[in-house]
């Protein structure tokens, strides 16, 4: 298989400084000279430009930047559909969670034209589906998994075509342990499927992927992952701007990406929220680039 990398340092999204050298961390972490490794063909096509918000100004304070990270949005979308158009596998690293709403945007636009519906499962500590009416910090990383279910901002929904990227019933929401209070009402009534960290304490992880993987393929073309590393205990990855304990173990995070390289059903990959400035000796980048080589079909556990 073929890879394509590209890199979208956003740090626009979020409060914390610092996300912007996520790509850069990761790829430090030997990720390209692993794929090759691996087997695989990869072309890394660099990072797309994205404006620093010091010279920037916040027109809306219940949706920053929001010119800024809807035009880089589109360039993230026309680059994904554009890398799936020559049949190549899209490797998106981050940046801030808001590049998801261009990644699956451009994912979802390969598969409209086909007329085929791609899954999600959104692997992270938080919910993400804040909206401008319910947002408490105006960050637009807490609002991408709204957006592609087709709430919030217009200006968001319609990158990548004017269509609902993803129907909820292939929707799947893994690790969640902090969740906004009016955000909570939100995720009740999106009909997605969610698993908090107490359900996968009772299940164990390998049931609860094996489910989340069923639901995002069933009549879909295949099934985008995004993962925020904010989704492992900060004990595991301590370079992130928004953590919170009790969370995912190494070995947890291995095994979800392990499922869903046997599932052989994942058409694109993003890994986002390494904040290297918090970081202690790139950890959490190292985490990341195994994590996304134990997705593309790298096994440790066995």
């Amino acid at each position: 298989m073929k890879i394509e990398v590209i890199g979208v340092p956003l740090d626009l999204g979020a409060d914390h400084r610092g996300v912007d050298m996520g790509p850069a961390a990761i790829r430090i972490a030997c990720l390209m000279k692993n794929l090759q490794e691996l087997g695989f063909e990869v072309t890394d096509r660099g990072d797309l430009q994205v404006d620093i918000p010091e010279i920037l100004k916040v027109i809306n304070p219940q949706l920053k930047y929001l010119p800024e990270i809807a035009a880089i949005n589109r360039q993230l979308a026309e680059t994904v559909e554009e890398v799936h158009d020559r049949g190549v596998f899209p490797l998106v690293l981050g940046g801030d969670h808001a590049i998801a709403i261009g990644t699956m945007g451009g994912t979802a636009a390969y598969f409209h034209k086909k007329k085929q519906k791609t899954g999600l499962i959104w692997i992270d500590a938080h919910g993400d589906m804040n909206t401008e009416n319910t947002t408490p910090s105006g960050n637009i990383h807490g609002m991408p998994f709204a957006v592609l279910l087709g709430e919030g901002a217009v200006e968001l929904r319609n990158i990548g075509g004017d269509f609902t990227k993803i129907d909820p019933e292939h929707a799947v929401l893994v690790g969640v342990r902090d969740i906004d209070a009016n955000e909570r009402q939100l995720i009740k009534r999106s009909g997605i499927t969610v698993f908090t960290m107490a359900e996968i304490d009772r299940r164990g992880m390998h049931d609860v992927m094996l489910e989340a993987i069923a639901c995002a393929s069933q009549d879909t073309a295949g099934f985008h992952l995004s993962f925020d590393i904010d989704a492992l205990d900060p004990t595991a990855a301590p370079g992130v701007g928004t953590p919170v304990e009790g969370g995912l173990t190494l070995r947890e995070a291995h095994v979800i990406m392990e499922a869903v390289a046997r599932s052989h059903k994942m058409v694109s990959l993003e890994m986002v929220e390494v904040n290297p400035i918090l970081d202690f000796k790139n950890r959490t980048a190292k985490v990341a680039a195994n994590l996304i080589l134990s997705a593309l079909g790298k096994r440790i556990l066995g």
